[in-house]
């Protein structure tokens, strides 16, 4: 039968197709990872890797095997999970997936409390675009993910937390930054600087944008929103940023202002998402409630939903 560190190294070679990489993700020599997985085609009878001096490629066979290999590892964490639950919660180590238009503002917000109050925890965080980290996710490289919601896959169960309003950025020299706040109207005819497809929030500017007739910059667009305010800043267009980022980087500087919307201004709604049926989920709804008692109190520009 295979062993379970010869599923870790065929996966590990699937998701990396090269076996030195491989080799330094399972943290092995590159023999020794090589060695196992011909052992392990040995005991099934079976190619499960073509290897040649260009390429890696996974069989037919190989891909199936690999998909039931997650599956396997995936019900050891849960294993594991469990063995840590009757224990107590909080007190090992979560891996946590965060889009990149929020780790960097939300972390900070959240950590400091989390670790006063449970020592024992550790949040290990891997920023990533949305694709990546909902098959990091299904895939078992993650426990949780803080995610903008909803999300439309059944096998996950998300939690909301609080719903964040997006504020628009622009050049302090712009007309205007004279207004107190922005209605949407306002917008028709501007140039609107945005994340590259891929982000979750370029796809809710894009919607704003055609709602109200702006105008989406298809030439100009931004891999972080820290490239996005200094492009706003040059005078190529404003930008529509979400509060947590302006708290951070936009309030406390001069190189661009941001003005809310008049009335009910836009907003994305961020939750928690794991996987259906894993054993940490009180763990999970226990961690949801201690982040939003900890925004209650220091994060008043998100609506708090927990």
């Amino acid at each position: 039968m295979p062993t379970l560190q010869q599923l870790r190294y065929l996966t590990a070679l699937a998701d990396t197709l090269h076996f030195r990489r491989a080799a330094e993700a399972c943290n092995v020599t590159q023999p020794t990872l090589s060695a196992q997985l011909k052992e392990l085609e040995a005991k099934l009878g079976a190619e499960l890797v073509e290897r040649s001096r260009s390429r890696v490629i996974i069989t037919p066979l190989g891909r199936d095997v690999v998909e039931r290999a997650r599956r396997a590892l995936r019900e050891v964490e849960e294993i594991h999970a469990l063995a840590i639950q009757s224990h107590s919660h909080l007190r090992s180590t979560i891996k946590i997936g965060v889009v990149q238009s929020l780790g960097s503002y939300l972390l900070p917000l959240i950590v400091p409390g989390l670790h006063e109050s449970h020592p024992d925890l550790k949040l290990y965080m891997r920023e990533g675009l949305p694709d990546f980290l909902l098959q990091s996710l299904s895939d078992g490289n993650l426990d949780l993910l803080f995610f903008p919601l909803p999300v439309s896959q059944s096998d996950f169960e998300s939690l909301s937390i609080f719903r964040e309003p997006i504020e628009v950025v622009l050049p302090h020299d712009h007309p205007y930054a004279a207004q107190a706040e922005i209605s949407p109207e306002m917008l028709r005819g501007e140039t609107i600087l945005s994340l590259e497809p891929g982000h979750k929030l370029y796809e809710q500017v894009r919607r704003i944008c055609e709602q109200y007739g702006a105008a989406l910059s298809r030439d100009y667009e931004g891999t972080s929103l820290d490239t996005l305010r200094q492009m706003v800043a040059m005078g190529m267009g404003l930008s529509l940023m979400p509060a947590l980022y302006v708290k951070s980087e936009v309030a406390h500087q001069d190189i661009v202002v941001a003005r809310r919307f008049r009335g009910s201004p836009p907003s994305r709604t961020i939750g928690m998402i794991w996987r259906k049926g894993t054993a940490r989920e009180p763990e999970f709804r226990e961690l949801a409630a201690m982040i939003c008692a900890i925004l209650k109190e220091r994060a008043h520009e998100v609506i708090v939903l927990g």
